[in-house]
């Protein structure tokens, strides 16, 4: 069955379909991760978006379940040169094709992948759709350019946890903030003995407070930071009365609430393979990614936050802390494995802060 790209500024890929069928739009973005692809798939952070693999040949190892990052997929399309369907590996469930079909993903595949992704990086992200039945292309196009700038949504709550659950640890209570949480952050948490208590991301300071945790965890998540106000509101009042750890959106959030600005980057950074430096002890880490904002490091000055981490390829800010308090997020993941653990360090940091009674 034939499936068709089309961008907001007309270009137009044309492939074979595999997994669901129909009609999907959302904003397109690549991945340049060689491996990952079931993580990206259950990555609550890339709701709302179709993803291009850069890597050729996807589906090469099939699908388990025990390496889900949640328990669905909230991509709206998903783009590869070639779709393997006679995977390799004594671990797989099923094949990418009816993983997508029953998560009701349009994938395409067949098309120039290089050519989509230089295209997007020249010209920054775009809206698109995805089709399986359109029979006019430029009335596509059309709808590409009317779709929603991923701006200006609320995706969270989508993604997001609506009741508070707790899971059992006998080591520091930690509070995290669901934003679209990667399953791997919690078993993170779980590993150093953590008692995590999820709570939605509209909890207010009070509610977190009255749970008495050693400390609080802000998540990932998808869209812009800006667009949940009420979270960046809550984390504002929490700062200065307990440790506080971000991640990807929560990093970006807590910058907000610092009093700091983000801004939407051309093309994001979304992979398994950047450079990122730790200012403090000079060491790189290679690091996994999934974002299209970025805090912006010129309206941090004349805060008490410092910029912790830089990325090597571009120079965007990777990481803060505050000058006096224990607060401080990082931009990249590392609770993901491209290191493979290498940046597990930072949790390491967190559980010091907890130690110390956030003193």
């Amino acid at each position: 069955m034939r499936a068709v790209l089309a961008l907001e500024d007309g270009t137009v890929f044309t492939g074979e379909a595999f997994g669901a069928t129909g009609e999907r739009w959302g904003e397109v973005v690549f991945n340049t991760g060689m491996t990952g692809y079931q993580e990206v798939l259950t990555d609550p952070s890339y709701c709302g978006q179709i993803v291009v693999m850069t890597y050729p040949l996807i589906g090469n190892y099939g699908i388990m379940k025990e390496d889900f990052e949640s328990k669905k997929s909230y991509v709206r399309g998903f783009v590869a040169r070639e779709e393997c369907n006679r995977p390799s590996n004594w671990r797989l469930s099923e094949i990418i094709d009816t993983f997508l079909k029953r998560e009701n993903v349009i994938g395409l595949a067949g098309i120039d992948t290089r050519a989509l992704t230089r295209r997007l990086r020249s010209f920054g992200t775009m809206r698109g759709i995805i089709s399986t039945s359109a029979a006019d292309i430029q009335s596509l196009v059309e709808q590409a350019r009317n779709c929603p700038h991923l701006t200006g949504q609320d995706l969270v709550p989508t993604v997001a946890t609506t009741e508070v659950y707790t899971l059992p640890g006998d080591g520091h209570r930690v509070v995290l903030m669901d934003f679209g949480a990667k399953l791997n952050i919690i078993r993170c948490l779980q590993e150093r003995n953590c008692e995590v208590v999820v709570v939605p991301p509209n909890t207010t300071a009070n509610d977190i407070l009255a749970l008495h945790p050693a400390g609080v965890m802000l998540s990932n998540g998808p869209g812009d930071p800006t667009d949940v106000p009420y979270a960046i509101e809550t984390v504002r009042s929490l700062i200065g009365k307990l440790p506080v750890f971000g991640i990807c959106l929560g990093h970006q959030i807590l910058g907000l609430a610092l009093g700091a600005k983000t801004y939407k980057m051309k093309f994001g950074h979304r992979g398994a393979n950047h450079p990122v430096k730790d200012l403090e002890t000079g060491r790189v880490y290679i690091s996994s990614h999934n974002h299209g904002f970025s805090v912006d490091e010129e309206s941090m000055k004349g805060l008490d936050i410092v910029v912790s981490h830089r990325n090597l390829n571009d120079g965007t800010v990777e990481g803060l802390k505050h000058k006096y308090l224990p607060v401080f997020s990082v931009q990249y993941h590392p609770e993901a494995s491209p290191g493979p653990r290498d940046s597990e360090y930072i949790f390491e940091q967190f559980m010091a802060m907890m130690d110390k009674g956030g003193r």
